[in-house]
């Protein structure tokens, strides 16, 4: 029996959902006793079938508006969380041309990612935001790129820019590593901020960590920085954020805390991978990155998903639904985890006491250890854990977002990152407990080794 602790990699796929999704596939296959009148057809087509595949493809839709708390009309379906941020970034980056786009030094690769090539294929300016040891971005780090750029826009002709208030910018990236005291502010990656801001970007919940963002704080920050509190009017400033990770979790207020644009994933809550949505403001300027027919609001094209809207839509309900009940269930079992996991020598908790995060992540360090032998020895002992993002596995290098917050190259190279969701008891974290001293010194004895 193999214990599962990589829930923010994928979570497993909820029965409610999986016997939701063989029914459906059943009718797409005309039923179980093969007849074509209840077939799910293309929701575009004119037809009967279409029609009723479009009815079905509206319900979820509205659905997953409502477990969200938004509009069904801003509800953007896609293939998953990776496609929603990168819409959302190479939309406003070909809306706005020239653009700044100020993303977090901690954001999932799909959005920083996303970001560096609209950088260096669409002619986008980059300023990354720098975060402090517990990975959260100041909110007045976010507002000092704004309020650079409305400077440079408000300057009388032929004065120059304005000096940036609110402690400026960090030299460009490529000088080795920040200095603490720079930590927190942002760097410039192409030029500054000499163009509007197109778009200010930090997640929710960071993936590998768990840290939980102050977003209303930040957009609040944003909003009088920009000296335009509401969308509609030249200079207005668009807030997304990737909540892949808190979705289901955390408490999310699309419309309260004023988020122009939020990235969810199906996969993430139980719901079958290759499902996700972007939720945009209605009048929220995009650019569609690619040709089609633009079925998803003229900015998405490909034929729409009704099975995987779906489940999605179920999936998000009763994420949502049991938040509360959950969200305590797994604080206990995090706080049991790190207790027994710290009471091993030279074992740190990346997240500094105190600091906001998901209750069901658990992120570690070990002296004098490879995380790659840590995760072997752990899976030798039937323990399935990462040491950070499953998006970035097999690549070498130590993780960005514990580099940008400080943490070092060699305690980065040591990590442990254990999350738990449906499903996840406490045996599961005492076999972890009683297999990590174990694999932990075989880690360490590899380690000296090398």
């Amino acid at each position: 029996m193999r214990t599962y602790l990589d829930h923010a990699a994928t979570a497993p796929t909820r029965p409610e959902v999986a016997e939701q999704v063989a029914r459906d596939m059943a009718e797409m296959a005309g039923g179980a006793g093969g007849r074509a009148d209840g077939a799910l057809a293309n929701p575009a087509a004119l037809h009967g079938s279409g029609r009723k595949a479009a009815g079905r493809l509206a319900e979820a839709r509205g659905r997953i508006a409502a477990a969200l708390g938004v509009d069904a009309h801003e509800v953007i379906l896609t293939s998953g969380g990776t496609e929603a941020d990168g819409l959302v970034v190479a939309g406003r980056a070909l809306a706005v041309p020239g653009g700044v786009l100020a993303v977090s030094a901690v954001e999932h690769p799909a959005v920083l990612d996303s970001a560096r090539t609209a950088r260096a294929r669409l002619g986008a300016r980059l300023r990354v935001l720098g975060v402090d040891g517990a990975g959260l971005v100041r909110p007045e780090t976010a507002a000092a790129v704004v309020r650079e750029a409305r400077d440079v826009r408000e300057a009388p002709a032929g004065g120059g820019s304005a000096r940036p208030e609110g402690g400026g910018a960090a030299p460009p990236e490529g000088g080795g590593a920040a200095r603490p005291e720079s930590r927190g502010s942002a760097r410039p990656e192409s030029g500054g901020a000499a163009g509007p801001v197109a778009l200010v970007s930090v997640m929710a919940a960071n993936n590998e960590t768990g840290a939980v963002q102050d977003l209303a704080g930040i957009v609040a920050a944003v909003r009088e920085a920009s000296g335009v509190p509401r969308p509609g009017r030249p200079g207005y400033v668009p807030v997304h954020c990737d909540a892949v990770a808190a979705v289901g979790r955390v408490p999310l207020d699309v419309h309260g805390w004023g988020l122009d644009a939020v990235s969810v994933s199906g996969h993430k809550l139980g719901a079958p991978v290759g499902v996700g949505a972007l939720v945009a403001r209605r009048d929220l300027e995009l650019a569609a990155p690619m040709g089609g027919g633009r079925q998803e609001r003229g900015l998405r094209s490909g034929t729409q998903d009704v099975v995987g809207a779906r489940a999605l839509a179920l999936a998000l309900e009763l994420a949502v639904a049991e938040r509360e009940a959950e969200a305590e269930r797994l604080e206990g079992l995090r706080s049991r985890l790190l207790a027994g996991a710290l009471a091993i020598p030279g074992a740190h908790a990346t997240l500094p006491g105190g600091a906001p995060h998901l209750p069901g992540t658990a992120h570690l360090w070990f002296e004098g250890v490879s995380a790659e032998a840590l995760l072997m020895a752990l899976d030798m002992a039937g323990i399935d854990a990462s040491a950070g993002s499953a998006c970035h596995a097999g690549v070498s290098g130590p993780s960005h977002v514990l580099m940008a917050m400080g943490l070092g190259e060699e305690a980065a190279r040591g990590t442990l990152r254990c999350t738990m969701g449906a499903g996840t008891s406490l045996d599961d974290v005492e076999r972890l407990l009683a297999a990590l001293p174990a694999a932990v010194g075989t880690a360490r004895r590899a380690h000296r080794a090398h």
